[in-house]
């Protein structure tokens, strides 16, 4: 992976589609910021963006004798595999069809599912709220993999903690500037985490399930830029 990263070290400066705009992809994680605090203050205690805890608490279950328990997880484990499988089989279809792009149809998605969301009050069973974001996180990851050539997780930040690390002693190391940006790129991502987290959190218990609806602002921002690109490049397949 490194090798790959580095290989693609000269392209940070190089401009990209909008679909792969850093600024797109430090308001997805600042979403999934909110997402991982709002399951986990306000939906049954779970980090629901990413699937290890849930593979270790299965695992532990099943290991103490709690078949029933232990084998609940294969649900959200089951609707973050099919997130993924989606996300690998809609794009080659929408493509055939010619219509917008499936990274702008999916913040859309995401969208209309939070809005839903701030509507069900916290009485209603997590379980149910837990797989819809399941769904959601999975997809965002499949979809969003790369921004100005280099691999990006817009849903979790262990990874960018590790290239934060490994790029930041590269560019103490070799006095590389680019390893720097590198550094600078990936501390980023993991600051925007932290803030989502600390925004939703401040308001969490003002405006209780209604707080998901703090994701919406960021993602209409990105909403537009992808579609703006879309219609643009629809329009000029049509001219020609």
């Amino acid at each position: 992976m490194d090798n790959n990263i580095n290989s693609n070290i000269s392209s940070v400066d190089v401009p990209v589609s909008v679909h792969e705009r850093f600024f797109i992809y430090e308001l997805l994680v600042l979403v999934a910021g909110m997402m991982g605090a709002y399951t986990i203050i306000l939906r049954g205690g779970v980090f629901c963006n990413a699937q290890t805890a849930n593979i270790a608490l299965m695992g532990i279950e099943l290991g103490k004798g709690n078949w029933q328990s232990g084998l609940y997880y294969l649900i959200p484990f089951s609707a973050y595999l099919l997130g993924i499988i989606f996300s690998e089989i809609v794009p080659i279809k929408m493509v055939k069809l010619h219509i917008l792009k499936w990274d702008t149809l999916l913040i859309l998605i995401e969208i209309i599912t939070f809005l839903i969301i701030g509507f069900i009050p916290l009485t209603f069973p997590v379980q149910a709220i837990q797989i819809a974001i399941n769904l959601i996180a999975s997809m965002q990851y499949a979809t969003f993999k790369q921004t100005h050539g280099v691999s990006m997780a817009t849903v979790f930040v262990a990874n960018h903690i590790r290239q934060t690390g490994i790029f930041l002693v590269k560019a103490i190391r070799e006095k590389n500037i680019e390893d720097s940006k590198r550094a600078q790129m990936h501390l980023r991502m993991i600051l925007c985490f932290l803030m989502g987290a600390m925004i939703l959190a401040s308001c969490c218990n003002i405006i209780k399930e209604k707080s998901i609806w703090l994701a919406i602002p960021p993602l209409t921002v990105c909403f537009i830029a992808l579609l703006s690109e879309d219609i643009k490049i629809n329009n000029s397949l049509n001219n020609n």
